[in-house]
């Protein structure tokens, strides 16, 4: 895989039964990069250390005074530096496409997750870890796949050597087949403490980006109340915490760091003794005491991979268990196999009873707004994790469970109560799939957004080319989340976007919350007309839209308690008054809101 054909037709299916399953899943799924790495890897090695015997040989060349010789070491020595160019930069080449491609997959096995769970998955899983898991976890993860492969080759090579060693000088090379092998576990006793500490940094990096996200999200309203010292200074606790957290990690890697220095300098201290004597004694050359001193110091640079390899394995181990931790979750039920093609009809949830006539406006009301949120997406064919056994919400008689995903949903959507915007021209939001039946025009109309458009052309920047100041609401960019906009400017731009979609079934959820009444009734009634035909349903308790419907569903303790229209069950259900009005105890006995409810619906049918 290069970089060029990036991304992944299809990135796979992850092994998220654990974090080094997850590494290992990964590891095997670039088994072709990783061995261009591992024979580029140890070429360059290989020519590191072909040097010490190059310059041994020159030593002993001029201590022999053959031309020869020394012509034959300077040939070996001019080899080994073009070795060690050729596979250091194709080394380099390779171990970062490896980075890239792997980082590049699990994003992709991440967005697709998310596009797979919608809604469901920041119920399952903070936020700010699905972040932290998109961002920085990636990353680390990344860098463990690029390390494995020069770890493998300065392994290879370290073997190489010390056995080359033992048959080329075996009084030293014995000293250093078993010298090499303590230095590099010397420091395993302390790799669980340090993996531990990164573990704790990693953690406590991930609860202070979550906070952060969560606090952003929160800014409009944190400055409303005044709480953005309160917030701030939690984050710069978090911060330091995490700054601590990793402290206490890098001394520990210092150690570790340490201790690979003094062992290889004691080492090479022991060679230099034992071989100055050997050669004193005429037991060796000294061109090949030469060459052992000259092994023994490069044998410090593939050695600095096992530290390397070690740290990646800490750093990355945390972040792939968070990983897994996302791909492991599942959608609550999945779909059949069998081959329904588009369903249509009514809309039907048998564990409720709410039923949507096809083709009509239906409201539904329910006194408890988070159960009106979890039945909204239930009706999407998005049960809750918590629901299992449950039966499927029907479309035309066809589960919605049994659906293949993007059948369900490109039958049914749903709209929740905070919708988002992202990024971009007003254009490239409303250019979404379709049928093609609804112009953006007619959509931004019905959702009464004649005034975002007009702040949008004021906010553009001569995007119409004449200098006039005059721009195109549609070419104008909209900031991340729509933050720029009003609650009430993103709610509606929002609507405009599902009523282009125009679905067999779209299911809206406080759709006009944040808007006035005035808007929320002209809402209500373009929504209406647009939708003539289609199958809609509100959730909502405005009596504005609620006197549009044609059909209203009043759930109480999670049951169909009383269906009909607005007007009818105002007057002949309280519980379904209480909730619609808002009436206390005494109010309910006399009335009076349900009368002037009343009054007001009909001087808004006057005033329209």
């Amino acid at each position: 895989m290069q970089i060029r054909d990036l991304p992944y037709a299809d990135p796979g299916v992850a092994d998220a039964r654990s974090g080094p399953r997850f590494l290992l899943w990964l590891g095997r799924n670039q088994l072709g990069g990783q061995l261009k790495a591992l024979a580029w890897g140890l070429l360059h090695f290989c020519g590191v250390a072909g040097l010490p015997l190059g310059v041994g040989r020159a030593v002993q060349a001029v201590v022999d005074r053959s031309g020869s010789a020394l012509a034959l070491a300077g040939a070996l020595i001019i080899l080994c530096g073009v070795a060690i160019t050729l596979g250091d930069t194709m080394l380099h080449r390779t171990a970062v496409t490896n980075w890239i491609t792997a980082a590049a997959r699990v994003q992709q096995l991440l967005a697709r997750k998310a596009a797979e769970l919608g809604a469901a998955l920041t119920r399952r899983v903070a936020a700010g870890e699905v972040v932290a898991v998109s961002t920085g976890d990636v990353e680390k993860i990344g860098w463990f796949v690029e390390a494995l492969s020069r770890f493998a080759a300065a392994a290879i090579t370290v073997v190489l050597v010390c056995v080359g060693l033992v048959l080329y000088v075996p009084e030293l090379g014995v000293v250093v087949a078993v010298g090499v092998p303590v230095l590099a576990l010397a420091v395993l006793p302390l790799l669980p403490r340090a993996t531990r500490r990164a573990d704790v940094q990693r953690e406590k990096a991930g609860r202070a980006t979550e906070l952060a996200s969560d606090t952003v999200a929160g800014l409009r309203v944190l400055r409303g109340i005044g709480g953005e010292e309160l917030f701030l200074g939690r984050y710069r606790q978090a911060s330091q915490e995490v700054r601590r957290a990793a402290v206490r990690s890098a001394r520990m890697w210092a150690l570790i760091s340490a201790v690979q220095v003094l062992l290889p300098g004691l080492l090479l201290i022991t060679v230099v003794w034992y071989g100055a004597g050997l050669a004193q004694d005429g037991r060796i050359e000294v061109g090949e005491l030469v060459t052992a001193l000259k092994a023994v110091t490069l044998l410090m640079y593939p050695l600095r991979h096992f530290e390397e390899i070690a740290m990646a394995y800490s750093f990355s181990r945390p972040s792939a268990k968070r990983a897994a931790r996302v791909l492991a979750l599942r959608r609550t039920t999945e779909p059949s196999g069998v081959e329904y093609g588009r369903p249509s009809g009514d809309l039907y949830d048998p564990a409720t009873g709410v039923l949507a006539p096809s083709g009509r406006f239906t409201a539904v009301v329910c006194g408890d707004p988070d159960a009106a949120g979890l039945l909204a997406e239930r009706l999407g064919g998005h049960p809750a994790a918590d629901a299992d056994g449950a039966a499927s919400v029907l479309l035309g008689g066809v589960p919605l469970d049994e659906l293949a995903l993007d059948e369900a949903r490109a039958a049914v959507l749903v709209q929740d109560k905070d919708p988002v915007l992202l990024s971009g021209t007003l254009q490239e939001l409303l250019d979404v799939p379709s049928s093609g039946k609804v112009s953006a025009e007619d959509a931004l109309k019905a959702a009464q957004c004649g005034d975002v458009l007009d702040a949008l052309a004021q906010a553009s920047v001569d995007t119409d080319g004449d200098g006039d100041g005059d721009g195109d609401p549609m070419r104008t960019r909209i900031t991340e989340r729509g933050r720029s906009l009003s609650g009430g400017q993103r709610q509606r731009l929002a609507l405009a976007r599902s009523l282009v979609t125009d679905p067999e079934v779209l299911v809206l959820d406080e759709p006009t919350s944040a808007v006035d009444s005035h808007t929320e009734a002209r809402i209500a009634a373009g929504v209406k007309e647009l939708r003539a035909g289609r199958t809609t349903v509100v959730f909502a308790s405005s009596p504005l839209l609620l006197d549009r419907a044609d059909r209203v569903v009043f759930v109480h303790d999670g049951d169909v308690a009383a269906v009909g229209v607005h007007r009818e069950l105002l007057h002949g259900n309280a519980d379904y008054r209480a909730v619609v009005t808002r009436e206390t105890e005494e109010e309910q006995l006399d009335g009076i809101t349900a009368i002037g409810e009343l009054a007001v619906l009909e001087e808004i049918e006057e005033s329209a």
